[in-house]
């Protein structure tokens, strides 16, 4: 027992917890207001790389970012693609019901078919190694879900929304795992948990800045308005996912015979 609490890192808790709490709080109130938590989040967070890379038990292992570049870009991607990912879920779906008018039973039932198409896609798709191919079409589709958010208003007709629900499964379920696997094959084999640990942080970043779009595009109360901003973060995000991904050449080498098992 004594062995097993000797590992845990209470300082690196604490420090981590301080820097979400506080760069959520500064990404939700982008005023004058943001000054105080975004240098908290700063210090904090700098105290927390330095506690982190100086501790033999880290909260987070920051060490497994040391030289390994095609590593860090996919946690790059990682944020990019949970941001376009929860804008829909927290923000699209605020829309639906506010803006749209739409009940949150009718809401839920046409953001379905996001589930379903993801389901299928990752079964269809999901023994083949090619990640980099993956994640050009997803990106590309995450690209057109942010550009056809910005024809949608108060009078779309819902065949129209649920098709819009369809394209965005298609990224959850090409991108999300092709993200996982790219990550397990480019992590030092002794730190693959480690790395593991790391990319759902980093997720969890893209929800963070997520709800701070959402709280952007819809504090104002009138979520039709909103709508347009929403997808201007959308599409800033997965257009740098894009561009982020043709230029890593590193993703090339993880490819290996074509409909082998990933």
């Amino acid at each position: 027992m004594r062995a097993a609490l000797r590992r845990v890192d209470p300082p690196g808790i604490v420090l981590f917890a301080v820097t979400a709490v506080a760069l959520l709080l500064a990404l939700l109130h982008p005023d004058a207001g943001a000054v105080a938590p975004a240098l908290v989040a700063v210090a904090a967070g700098t105290g927390l790389v330095v506690r982190e890379l100086r501790t033999p038990e880290p909260f987070l292992d920051l060490r497994v970012l040391g030289g390994n570049v095609p590593l860090l870009l996919t946690f790059v991607r990682a944020v990019l693609t949970a941001t376009v990912s929860y804008c829909v879920l927290y923000g699209f779906t605020q829309w639906l019901e506010q803006g749209r008018g739409l009940s949150p039973a009718t809401a839920g039932l046409v953001l379905l078919p996001i589930f379903v198409t993801g389901i299928g896609v990752t079964a269809l798709t999901g023994r083949r190694r090619a990640i980099r191919g993956k994640l050009l079409v997803g990106g590309a589709a995450q690209v057109l879900l942010a550009a056809l958010l910005f024809a949608l208003g108060p009078a779309s007709p819902v065949w129209v929304i649920v098709v819009v629900a369809l394209l965005a499964g298609l990224p959850q379920g090409l991108n999300n795992l092709a993200v996982q696997n790219a990550v397990y094959r480019q992590a030092d084999p002794e730190r693959v948990a480690s790395s593991a640990g790391l990319m759902r942080t980093f997720f969890y970043l893209g929800a963070i800045a997520a709800s701070a779009a959402g709280g952007i595009a819809f504090g104002g109360g009138t979520a039709g308005d909103g709508l347009p901003v929403l997808a201007t973060v959308m599409l800033v995000a997965s257009t740098l996912f894009v561009l982020l991904t043709l230029a890593d050449r590193s993703l090339a080498r993880l490819a290996g015979p074509e409909g082998a098992p990933s």
